[in-house]
Order: structure tokens, then C-alpha cells, then sequence
């Protein structure tokens, strides 16, 4: 089976449920390459608050190739449209190599968008709407952006400027007849599943791990490099309570607790938007994040192989 036959593998879930990992034995098995669906693995320097774990792309000392993480400067305001575009471009270059892909990451809307395969389009800014809402609280800008789609998730709404330019977006698809699905991208994803007490336990161990490996050092360095407050703040969680911390807005304590619980929320933001999708008609066979390795192997190529019986596996 060439690699433009085979469907793209995804493993997908919420933070500190070790996708990467089992992505890369996965990939490993079938001679893959591993293409990143992280909206923060894509900024160099930013290593320890982002997860990156590079070193987890080494196995039994050979790396798995991998892609769309360190490909920009920490500062830039990566986008969905930006990603998809750099993803297909990866996706469709492996392919004529005779490469199969495995995507993996728990960036919600930016699986959905590969997934889906959305239109999207580069849009312009709107300074005449930019103007017209610039005495519109947060609170109106969100109602309003409300009555364009249905918000599952609060992603576009964290700070002024993504409202805006949520805003702008849709505007802009309503104004020109844009709709935002084409036809779907064949695939076959895993969703790693945890107990949610065990999750938790997961995302403040791995918090404290991070801590102590130097997760606050870097992002000194990142203000060191010249990226201002604001800058910092638009990367959220780690970046913006630790920006928080080394500017004086709040104590270490209050910044690790604020911190511990945003990290929480946001997985259980993660976990909402995967099971939107799948009221929305896609499939996620659960992977028991519980299981040692091999078991969660033999998991997803079980499932695999029922679906392309004529694969033959390393």
C-alpha cells in the first residue's frame, strides 16, 4: 500500500496524556513520519512550557522525523489558517515520497481543521470594523461574535485582539459566501484517555516537574530576547501566569496555583472540543492511556489492520 492510500493516523487528546509517545512507536512501526498539531510547539525557545520533550522523538537511537515544531521565533501570532497551510504542504510532500503520516497533538482546532480539510482563507484586516467596535467591552465583542457561530470553546475569546480577529473572519466568510468544510481527509484517529482524577494528578506532577527543569528561566529568557509582556501573555497558561510572576503581579505561590488550575480548565477544554467532534460524526477509537506501551500498540494496530487488512506491518 503506498502512502497515497493510506489514511492519516492521528493521536490526539488532552495535555500530559503521553501522545507524543505513542505517536512515535506508532510512526516507528510504520516507517512514518510525525507531524505536530500543537499551537505552541511551532515557536523556538519555547521547549520546557510547551512540552516539547524532543528527546522523545528518539527511539532506540534513531529519531523519527518530525514536523512543524521550532519552525518560527518566539513573538509571531501563529494562526489556524497559517497551520493548515504549512501542514498540507508537509502532508502532501511526504506523501510523494511514499511516506505514511501520523499527526499528533491536542490542539483541538487544529486537528479539526485538518480533519475536516476547512476552506479557509487569508483575510484581510477590517479597520472600518476595528473602528466601529472600538468601544465594545470583551463581554459585547464575544456576544456578537456569538452570532456568527456557536463557541464550544473560549480559545477566541482569551484576550481583545483574538476576538477581533475571530470577528474579522467571520465577517469576511459571511460577506464573500465562504463556507468552511470541503471534502473530509481520509484518517483514522486515537483519542488517549485518562480517569480525570488520574489526569489531574498527571498535569500537577508534570507542572512541578517543569518547575524544577527551568520552565521559569525560560521564559525569562524569552523577555530577555526583547518579547514584551503582552507578547508572552497572548501564549497563555505557562507564559502568561510565569509573565505574571517576573513582572510583579503576583507572588511564586499565587502564580503556581493560578497556574495549576488553568492547566486543568484548559484540559477539560480539550476534552470538550474532542467530543464536539464526535457529535459531529467523527470517530476517536479510545486508547487507556493507562496500559503499558506495547499494549496501547497492539490497541491501535488491531484497529488498523481492521481497517486496511492489507497492510503488512514491521
Amino acid at each position: 500500500m503506498g502512502a497515497n492510500e493510506f489514511p492519516l493516523i492521528c493521536v490526539v487528546g488532552p495535555t500530559a496524556t503521553g501522545k507524543t509517545r505513542l505517536a512515535v512507536a506508532v510512526a516507528a512501526r510504520l516507517d512514518a513520519a510525525v507531524i505536530s498539531a500543537d499551537s505552541r510547539q511551532v515557536y523556538r525557545g519555547m521547549d520546557i512550557g510547551t512540552g516539547k520533550d524532543l528527546a522523545e522523538y528518539m527511539l532506540d537511537g534513531k529519531e523519527i522525523p518530525h514536523y512543524l515544531i521550532d519552525i518560527l521565533e518566539a513573538g509571531y501570532e501563529y494562526n489556524v489558517f497559517e497551520y493548515q497551510r504549512d501542514f498540507f504542504k508537509v502532508y502532501h510532500a511526504l506523501q510523494q515520497q511514499g511516506k505514511p503520516c501520523v499527526l499528533c497533538g491536542g490542539s483541538g482546532m487544529y486537528v479539526e481543521s485538518i480533519l475536516k480539510n476547512y476552506a479557509l482563507h487569508e483575510v484581510p484586516t477590517n479597520m472600518a470594523m476595528r473602528e466601529a467596535y472600538a468601544d465594545k467591552s470583551m463581554e459585547e465583542l464575544t456576544e456578537i461574535l456569538k452570532s456568527y457561530i456557536h463557541l464550544h470553546n473560549n480559545s477566541d475569546t482569551e484576550t481583545r485582539e483574538r476576538l477581533l480577529r475571530a470577528l474579522e473572519i467571520q465577517i469576511y466568510y459571511r460577506e464573500h459566501g465562504i463556507t468552511q468544510q470541503r471534502q473530509l481527509l481520509p484518517h483514522i484517529a486515537f483519542y488517549m484517555a485518562f480517569p480525570r482524577p488520574v489526569l489531574r494528578e498527571r498535569i500537577s506532577l508534570r507542572l512541578r516537574e517543569r518547575l524544577q527543569q527551568g520552565m521559569v528561566e525560560e521564559v525569562q529568557a524569552l523577555m530577555d530576547k526583547g518579547l514584551t509582556k503582552s507578547q508572552l501573555m497572548y501564549y497563555g497558561l505557562e507564559y502568561k501566569y510565569i509573565t505574571m510572576y517576573l513582572t510583579h503581579d503576583c507572588s511564586y505561590g499565587e502564580m503556581v496555583s493560578k497556574l495549576e488550575t488553568a492547566i486543568h480548565q484548559f484540559a477539560k477544554r480539550q476534552e470538550t472540543w474532542f467530543r464536539h467532534m464526535e457529535r459531529n460524526g467523527f470517530h476517536f477509537h479510545r486508547i487507556d492511556g493507562l496500559l503499558p506501551m506495547e499494549e496501547k500498540l497492539s490497541q491501535v494496530f488491531a484497529v488498523v489492520q481492521r481497517e486496511l487488512p492489507c497492510l503488512s506491518l514491521k
